[in-house]
């Protein structure tokens, strides 16, 4: 692909010549611009100097940061100018509907990450589209990820980048100095292996056994049955984490444990899982539950939750293949103490 090629143009090159495609270049379009402004806000200390609380409670029990706010409301206003048929947003209880002559269904996370505001760590945003059929606003959402037409997610960080996804391939985008265009940058592909694990290890006591004999092989170095050495990471948001595995691989989990809640995971389908997941296969990665294809799942609400690990595909063969049934594990660097303890 030629140097210096910017969004746009790698927009127009796409086949716009039917209705469909010709909306998802001007949703997208009207999308980066957009989180071009949230890039804008997250940078402006002044503004933000406080990264105060606004006191509401969102549809996830979450309370809700100024930026959280901010950010729905431009990715809101962008949908509406694009013509979008309808919206699901985190922020939001319900899917609302904008165009009934849309084309296309906007599942979004407008701020991926946003207790991380106030450290000044990585935050993003998240979205998939789907192209509009039959029932309501809400069937619009409830459906597999394998049906997104395109999915993308912008970074917030030492620079502002956006990955995207149209079915073909997966594309990483930086903004410009002056915030007025995104320029290509590479086509993203995830390693076939690599020695690094994300997962939340305060969690570890509520796991599952399969979840933690995986740990624990991962702990055994190059005496365990992956015969190498891990490192693990924990970023504590998405974007951030699902970045570095495009960058240069490894897995990331969060699985479903036993504490009241999250039976079922922490992340929801469609606006954080579904895309990512998206993106990652298109990079040549694997993203899964555990046993299924998280692109083949079906949602049954707006905003369920799912187990969720993706990233290389060996790593994710050898997760799948954990042993349910844990034994008593005697780890080489955790046998006498430390908080990997499994006895019991």
């Amino acid at each position: 692909m030629q140097l210096h090629l910017t969004l746009q143009q790698f927009l127009n090159g796409l086949n716009s010549r039917t209705a469909q495609g010709a909306a998802l270049v001007k949703v997208i379009a009207y999308l980066a611009q957009a989180a071009a402004k949230v890039a804008a806000a997250v940078a402006d200390g002044s503004r933000n100097a406080e990264f105060a609380d606004e006191g509401e409670i969102n549809v996830q029990g979450e309370t809700q940061k100024f930026l959280d706010v901010l950010s729905h409301n431009l990715f809101l206003d962008a949908a509406k100018k694009a013509g979008v048929h309808s919206m699901l947003s985190e922020e939001e209880e319900d899917a609302v509907s904008l165009d009934p002559s849309g084309l296309l269904a906007l599942a979004i996370d407008p701020l991926d990450g946003s207790s991380n505001i106030a450290i000044n760590a990585p935050i993003g945003s998240i979205f998939g589209l789907y192209p509009v059929g039959v029932g309501g606003i809400t069937a619009q959402f409830l459906r597999p990820g394998k049906n997104l037409v395109a999915a993308a997610y912008v970074v917030y960080g030492p620079r502002t980048e956006l990955v995207l996804s149209v079915g073909a391939g997966t594309k990483k985008f930086v903004l410009t100095g002056d915030r007025q265009d995104w320029l290509y940058v590479c086509d993203c592909i995830v390693p076939q292996t690599a020695c690094e694990f994300a997962i939340n290890a305060s969690n570890h006591r509520h796991w599952s056994s399969k979840v933690r004999s995986f740990v624990n092989n991962c702990l055994d170095g190059k005496q365990g049955p992956y015969a190498a050495d891990y490192n693990m990471r924990w970023l504590a948001a998405l974007v951030g984490e699902t970045h570095r595995i495009l960058t240069r691989g490894g897995l990331f989990i969060y699985p479903s444990d036993n504490r009241k809640g999250y039976e079922q995971g922490r992340l929801r389908y469609c606006y954080e899982c579904a895309p990512i997941s998206f993106l990652i296969e298109n990079a040549g990665g694997k993203a899964t539950d555990g046993k299924t294809s998280i692109l083949e799942l079906t949602p049954k609400s707006l905003h369920a939750r799912v187990p969720f690990c993706f990233g290389s595909p060996e790593q994710i063969a050898h997760f799948e293949a954990a042993d349910d049934q844990l034994t008593e594990h005697k780890s080489p660097l955790f046998s006498d103490r430390g908080f990997f303890r499994t006895k019991g």
